[in-house]
This record gives C-alpha cells, sequence and structure tokens, in this order.
C-alpha cells in the first residue's frame, strides 16, 4: 500500500534536531540466483515495508539516514539510492519510490558478501549517525572473493552491526549459515524468509527490529512492538 500522506496522530509527533539515531545501509542480492521477477518482490517488498506506518514513524522518530546497495560478484556492488536523511514522512515516500523504481544492475554473477560488506562499509565514511547497520538480504552462500567470516571481528572493533535476512530456498540451512559466517556486532540476528514470497512481511519485521532497537526509551516502543505482528 503506497504511504501517500501523513496519519493524524503523526502529526502530533516532533522529532528533536540531534543527529540521527541510525545509518542503515540495505543491501540487496541480485546475483544469478536471482530472476527478474525475485528481484522486484525484493525492491517492491522493501518499497512496501519503509511505507507501512509503524516502519516509517520509526525511521522518522530516529531520523534515520537510508541507503540503498546493489551486489552480486566480486568488484560487483553499486549504489542505488546515496544516503538519505528521513526527515520527514514526504522523505518516507520519496526513499520508497526510489527505491521501487531502481533499475537492475548486473544479472548473472557470483555472490560475494564479503565483497558487498566491505563496499558497503566504506559508505559509511564521514557518516555521524549513533548507530551503523547494515542489512544485508541474500538467497545464497558467498562464493566469490574476500570470505565473510573474515570479517566480521574487524565490524565488531569498528562499532558496526550487521544482520542478515536468508530467503530459503536456492541451498540447505542458509539460514545457519548466515548466523555463523555473516552477521557481527552487539545484538546482530538473522530472520528467516520462506523464500521470496516470504520476503515482503519478513523484511517489513526486520526493518522494525532494526530500527526500534535505539527507541526502547520512548513511549511509542510499546505501541511499536504491539503492531509487530500487524
Amino acid at each position: 500500500m503506497r504511504f501517500s500522506g501523513l496519519l493524524p496522530a503523526f502529526l502530533a509527533i516532533s522529532t528533536p534536531a540531534s543527529a540521527c539515531e541510525i545509518a542503515l545501509a540495505l543491501a540487496v542480492d541480485v546475483s544469478g540466483s536471482v530472476d527478474s521477477v525475485e528481484y522486484r518482490i525484493q525492491m517492491q517488498g522493501l518499497a512496501d515495508a519503509i511505507r507501512h506506518p509503524t516502519v516509517a514513524e520509526a525511521l522518522v522518530l530516529a531520523e534515520a539516514d537510508l541507503m540503498l546497495v546493489q551486489w552480486t560478484g566480486d568488484s560487483r556492488q553499486s549504489i542505488s539510492l546515496p544516503w538519505t536523511r528521513v526527515s520527514g514522512y514526504g522523505a518516507v515516500e520519496l526513499i520508497a519510490q526510489q527505491i521501487e523504481t531502481a533499475p537492475r544492475r548486473w544479472w548473472q554473477f557470483s555472490t560475494a558478501i564479503g565483497a558487498a560488506l566491505e563496499f558497503t562499509r566504506a559508505q559509511f565514511e564521514g557518516n555521524d549517525c549513533k548507530r551503523r547497520v547494515i542489512d544485508v538480504s541474500g538467497d545464497g552462500s558467498s562464493n566469490e572473493g574476500v570470505e565473510p567470516t573474515s570479517l566480521r571481528t574487524q565490524f565488531w572493533r569498528d562499532g558496526y552491526t550487521v544482520n542478515a535476512l536468508a530467503i530459503e530456498g536456492s541451498e540447505p540451512d542458509l539460514t545457519a549459515y548466515f548466523w555463523e559466517n555473516v552477521i557481527a556486532g552487539e545484538g546482530a540476528f538473522v530472520i528467516t524468509a520462506d523464500g521470496f514470497a516470504d520476503y515482503p512481511e519478513k523484511i517489513r519485521l526486520k526493518l522494525l527490529r532494526e530500527v526500534t532497537a535505539q527507541l526502547s526509551s520512548l513511549p511509542q516502543q510499546k505501541r511499536f512492538a504491539a503492531n509487530l505482528a500487524k
């Protein structure tokens, strides 16, 4: 559903003028195992998740920065949406529109998760947000380039969090692979999608969990938690 206007309750919410609470990089798998329909499901699912009133409210309250990266094989990563501050609900809709219309950058290449993480981490240079989170989704394990396992310690030391959405179906127990080899940082987690059809629902839950992690002291947190299953 398109996020086309402000709900009356949102109009009363004001946010402080402090620096943003979270910089969230969305890293989407466009490797050869992802067909054109599955690519579109990912982009539309992301856009719809960002428009969801509860997620949109959380992003605005956090004054979040969002970025979208497409990735596939080694040395093949591209920024589809540069860092964009969620300064209000109008920004939410503009970001969603850019994501759902983003053209696919590559089609037939390998899966280089480590290289994607290194590329995405480099884009945080100069970003002043309090938390730095990489949200990586994919339907396969890394088969090219630097192993993601070798990067986990440095991500921890540098204060980054890497969360994952495992899209099951292409290979057995991908969720376990992401738990053991990819995620890093305090509170890092993996969410499982049972195939691409399950992606839109799971990415919404994942975004909400990521963005509200630093808002636990706010009264709105109870409302966010109550809406998780809606």
